[in-house]
């Protein structure tokens, strides 16, 4: 199959040039909290945009205002050159959208999915019949076309997730959270899946708070916490830009690892103090280490790593993803 969402719908003329979606000003409140707080974000036809940061940060709540499904409180939101506010069925009709959380019908077939939810979008049976089988064979579920969904293992209904989000051949394709709960493998089918639809010229925007998925998925990402934006670029650039090249991690035997800062001292750039280990930030690891080792310190354990968007988020907010 080339094509599985088939090829992205004509530009709207009232689209704001090399924008697919843009928002300004942005703000989410739930009567006192407020979840997104005055957030820009500009989306790029074609390209993979991420939303990183932990629970509670604003993910979801902007894929859903970009999704049509709850009104933004105040600030300006484009999608596709129009208004969510009032052009949200013609916005919707050109979205896929995978949930954080899977809505099967698990009482029906496979292929029965994919048939039922193709045809909300008014489209034929014999043309929601073709479009399954292509969307299958994309998702890696021909063979299970016929089998009830609900024994099928959480990676193969992830599959079919998006291969029913992509039954009307949407421009946009929107993920929350896509490989929550996957083990390994299935994340690394999940992702060469994604990888697929872009090369084809679908939009994927996606949220994540998984540090690997945003580095392997994202072309830029916007990195959020507490509904607010703290840094926007290429996961390439951020690290780039918020941290050095290698993390030298130490783990001590000690219940409170800040007594161990002085004796790294003046070893890295930066040192960051986490309840199960110190993260000494340097563009030389293993130098680091062997500094380490003539001053005698001898931790339980030593760790050189490349940086990641974990440090970036670190050094941004002073905690981790997963906080």
């Amino acid at each position: 199959m080339t094509d599985p969402a088939g090829a992205p719908g004509p530009a709207d003329p009232t689209e704001p040039t090399g924008s697919l979606i843009t928002a300004r000003g942005l703000v989410k409140r739930f009567g006192d909290f407020t979840a997104v707080d005055g957030i820009d974000v500009d989306v790029r036809p074609g390209e993979a945009f991420g939303f990183l940061g932990p629970n509670g940060a604003g993910k979801s709540s902007t894929m859903k205002m970009i999704g049509c499904v709850s009104p933004p409180t105040s600030g300006s939101l484009r999608v596709m050159g129009l208004d969510p506010a009032t052009q949200g069925p013609r916005i919707r009709a050109q979205l896929g959208v995978v949930p954080q959380r899977d809505t099967l019908d698990e009482e029906l077939t496979v292929e029965e999915n994919i048939w039922v939810y193709g045809r909300y979008f008014g489209l034929s049976r014999a043309e929601v019949r073709r479009r399954a089988t292509e969307l299958l064979e994309f998702a890696q579920l021909s063979e299970r076309s016929g089998s009830v969904v609900e024994p099928l293992s959480g990676g193969m209904k992830r599959r079919l997730t998006i291969a029913r989000a992509l039954v009307n051949s949407p421009r946009i394709l929107l993920l929350d959270e896509p490989t929550t709960g996957l083990d390994p493998q299935a994340r690394h089918v999940l992702w060469d899946r994604l990888f697929r639809l872009k090369r084809e010229g679908v939009t994927l925007v996606l949220t994540t708070h998984y540090m690997d998925e945003a580095e392997q998925l994202c072309d830029r990402l916007v990195v959020m916490d507490h509904g607010r934006i703290v840094a926007e670029g290429s996961p390439r650039a951020l690290i780039e830009e918020h941290s050095t090249r290698e993390v030298l991690e130490l783990r001590f035997d000690s219940d409170d690892h800040r007594e161990h800062v002085g004796a790294v001292e003046g070893v890295a750039e930066r040192v960051e103090v986490l309840p199960d280990r110190l993260l000494l930030y340097t563009d030389d690891g293993e130098r680091a280490q062997s500094e380490l080792g003539r001053r005698g310190v001898e931790p339980l354990s030593a760790l050189v790593r490349r940086s990641t968007l974990e440090d970036v988020f670190l050094h941004l907010t002073g905690r981790t993803l997963v906080d």
